[in-house]
């Protein structure tokens, strides 16, 4: 196979990267706000759940640039096995191997979006979760293998990436409004909780205190007449 190397190639690289990084940084930020049923004031639900799936879309396209840029060069001896394969890369085996694994994440993430029609609700819930492993993956990767994640102007974007994520991580838990607890997924480690909350013991529901059988039936007139008689 012929050698392929360009500064170029390299420039693009990084370029990309950090993009894709600060487009994850929003999608989690977004998913926040679809979680907890965010708008309905100044901008609807549907606008936030749209938005969040569009910048999906160009945080894939511009993370499978990076990754094709950092495997074509061969400045950088990664190899296409690595881009899914963990500890296959010569090159900071470490940090590509948590960016390979951070990228298995979001494929399953985004395949299970994809067949979100053929997947159990709850199933395709907790498959999200993984996507702020992915996130955390993506700033160990970006810090241990980025050449622009250690300096001043690189260093303050990964800062402030993770520092958003984690606000909206923790408002996700504790400012979760009463109307979305019981819509959407809890975390694994609440998901008891949730359920006690809600009043679900060993898969018991909740019924009314009233059922249709239980009000009286109306007499027809025939019947009346014949009382009458």
């Amino acid at each position: 196979m012929m050698a392929l190397t360009t500064p170029y190639l390299w420039y693009t690289t990084r370029a990309t990267g950090m993009v894709a990084l600060i487009l994850f940084t929003l999608v989690v930020a977004l998913g926040t706000l679809v979680s907890n049923r965010i708008g309905g004031t100044f901008v609807g639900r549907f606008e936030v759940n749209e938005l969040h799936r569009s910048a999906s879309i160009v945080a894939i396209i511009f993370l499978v640039l990076h990754i094709l840029t950092t495997v074509i060069d061969s400045y950088v001896p990664t190899g296409w096995i690595s881009i899914v394969v963990p500890f296959t890369s010569s090159y900071r085996r470490v940090g590509v191997a948590i960016g390979a694994i951070s990228f298995d994440l979001i494929l399953a993430v985004w395949i299970s979006s994809l067949l979100k029609v053929r997947v159990k609700n709850e199933s395709w819930r907790f498959i999200h979760w993984f996507s702020w492993l992915a996130f955390a993956g993506a700033i160990a990767h970006a810090y241990l293998s980025g050449t622009d994640a250690k300096n001043s102007a690189g260093l303050l974007v990964v800062a402030a990436c993770t520092l958003t994520v984690l606000l909206a991580g923790l408002w996700r838990y504790f400012g979760r409004p009463t109307r979305a607890a019981g819509r959407t997924a809890l975390s694994p480690l609440a998901a008891s909780k949730g359920a006690k909350a809600h009043g679900v013991v060993s898969g018991k529901v909740p019924t009314r205190a009233t059922s249709p059988s239980s009000f009286p039936r109306a007499s027809s007139p025939r019947s009346q007449k014949k009382r009458r008689k």
